[in-house]
């Protein structure tokens, strides 16, 4: 469970830094808004697939959205137009 302490907890960092564990962020806050983090580095890698995996959404939402908006090409259509910008080269 993640814990939630105010910035100026971080005078005696020691006692913040007991709180932070794998899988169980510090959250400080200022004027009782949420401001930074402090994770253990061991989560550094369920951080970068949780961002990647938001990216990746993103975009399939980007190209959904462009397929109800644009004309769809068959592949047929798709192999001649690079077979052609090949040819081209």
């Amino acid at each position: 469970m993640a814990t939630i302490l105010p910035v100026s907890d971080l005078r005696n960092y020691n006692t913040v830094l007991e709180h932070v564990s794998e899988g169980t962020p510090v959250y400080l806050t200022v004027n009782g808004r949420g401001r930074y983090i402090i994770r253990d580095i061991a989560d550094e890698n369920e951080y970068e697939k949780m961002r990647s995996m938001l990216l990746l959404m993103c975009e399939l939402a980007k190209g959904k959205q462009s397929a109800e908006h644009e004309k769809l090409y068959t592949i047929e259509e798709v192999e001649e137009y690079v077979k052609k910008t090949i040819n081209e080269l």
